[in-house]
């Protein structure tokens, strides 16, 4: 299957990418095949039914409002983050659904949205939506969430799927292996591989304008991160730390004391944490390639569009395009959903991607990348998915920094070899698929194990 850079880089709403923004793509899928086959007329009653991880931890990710938004015809891309309250409240105190924006449907979420114990065997994040009318069913559709706001229609299961799954690449590649093999015999770098590979469905300009327009949200991400302050939603009473942190450092006026490796260490922090809890308080951010590891990539490329004086935007294009090589081999050939391998596959791709891209603007060569981006996940093997509450705030947030700065010393020690390692990327990604296969449900999303029962709520 080709994968498009803006596949996995998705501008979106937060919490979370598989159970936010793919539930609500797959509403808004399902009410506009209502609309086009010309049934929306005739709906008189909808009826959700979340299983598996989006059932168990679906309140707390916000799937349940995800899946209303997009019956009214939203999409995680284009609404207003500030039109989601008033839109869930009007609803919810007239119990009537504006199906697709414009018919009028009985909705008590009571008995019409169901969280089920069950789990359908293709994934952890299952949904089914139907509708019908007076006299029965008219459309029935069972969707996948399968991380990264990636959603898959139960009848496209075992199909040679849809035409853009066809498209042929240049420079096609599903390991590592094959990638720097491809590098060296064309003499390219990795950016200029992948931008080969894009120009597959758009023009360079296209390509350049999109990325830019993905950098340009997550500068925008961060920036209402360092501007807005309280509590985030949900109960656990977490208090955000970004703005109070961005003053203590504008105050600061020199670099920290004890050197600037620490200086900038802090300012990766502020990134990451100024995204992440923009995320966990449902605002706009990209999926990168996840909302729950959304701010490890913005931070890793802030930080070096922060410290480097010479930082261009033809710089962020081959960041996020040589970013997006190491995204694919993890979902081609693991997973990115924290559902079905833990946390590994949201933060430890991310991490990887993020190594891999700031190698790339700082000359690393192909085998130099390789090895970075097998350091970052390497060290992230084996970790679990384990939210307090269900809520994409604890360990999350700071687990995005941590990872962040992970990334970067990735990057460092990558950079002091000449690419030559022990154990390859296209190992390390398949022993992080057999973890996730290995690993218990119970950390894996569901909040049923891990950090998420080790809190006592006082």
């Amino acid at each position: 299957m080709a994968i498009s850079i803006f596949d996995l880089f998705k501008i979106g709403i937060g919490p979370s990418s598989s159970h936010t923004v793919g539930p609500m793509r797959a509403a808004a899928t399902f009410a506009q095949a209502l609309r086009e086959q010309g049934l929306l007329e005739e709906v008189s009653r909808v009826e959700v039914r979340l299983y598996g991880s989006l059932s168990a931890t679906g309140v707390g990710h916000a799937t349940d409002r995800a899946c209303l938004l997009g019956l009214m015809g939203e999409w995680p891309d284009q609404i207003d983050p500030q039109r989601i309250e008033p839109l869930i409240s009007q609803l919810q105190d007239s119990q009537v659904l504006l199906l697709d924006g414009r018919h009028a449907v009985p909705f008590d979420c009571r008995r019409d949205l169901l969280l089920l114990d069950e789990s359908l065997p293709y994934h952890p994040n299952a949904m089914t939506l139907e509708a019908s009318s007076a006299t029965g069913s008219l459309l029935q559709q069972t969707y996948y969430s399968v991380g990264g706001g990636f959603i898959v229609e139960a009848a496209q299961l075992g199909s040679a799927g849809n035409s853009a799954e066809q498209v042929q690449l240049p420079y096609d590649f599903d390991s590592a292996a094959q990638l720097l093999a491809l590098c060296k015999q064309h003499q390219l770098r990795v950016s200029e591989l992948m931008m080969a590979n894009e120009l597959a469905w758009r023009c360079e300009a296209e390509v350049r304008s999109g990325l830019l327009k993905l950098w340009a949200a997550m500068r925008e991400c961060v920036d209402n991160g360092l501007r807005n302050e309280g509590i985030l939603p949900g109960g656990l009473k977490v208090k955000r730390r970004a703005a109070k942190l961005h003053r203590s450092l504008q105050e600061l006026g020199k670099p920290n004391v004890i050197g600037s490796t620490l200086s900038a260490m802090e300012w990766v922090n502020l990134f990451a944490l100024a995204v992440n809890e923009e995320n966990a308080a449902g605002g706009r951010m990209v999926t990168a390639p996840t909302n729950g590891a959304a701010g490890i990539i913005p931070a890793v490329l802030h930080y070096y569009m922060k410290f480097n004086p010479d930082a261009c935007d033809n710089d962020v294009v081959d960041f996020l395009l040589s970013a997006a090589a190491v995204g694919i081999l993890c979902k081609k050939n693991a997973s990115i959903s924290g559902a079905e391998v833990g946390c590994q596959g949201e933060v430890g791709s991310a991490c990887s991607m993020a190594a891999a891209g700031l190698a790339e603007v700082l000359g690393a060569t192909p085998m130099q990348l390789e090895n970075a981006a097998e350091i970052a996940l390497e060290h992230n093997l084996g970790l679990t998915c384990d939210p307090v509450g269900g809520l994409v705030q604890v360990p999350c947030i700071e687990r995005n920094a941590i990872a962040a700065v992970k990334a970067i010393n990735a990057v460092q020690m990558a950079l002091r070899g000449d690419g030559e390692h022990f154990i390859s990327l296209d190992r390390v990604i398949r022993t992080m698929r057999d973890t996730g296969a290995d690993m218990h449900a119970n950390y894996k999303e569901t909040s049923r194990g891990g950090l998420a029962v080790a809190f006592v709520e006082c």
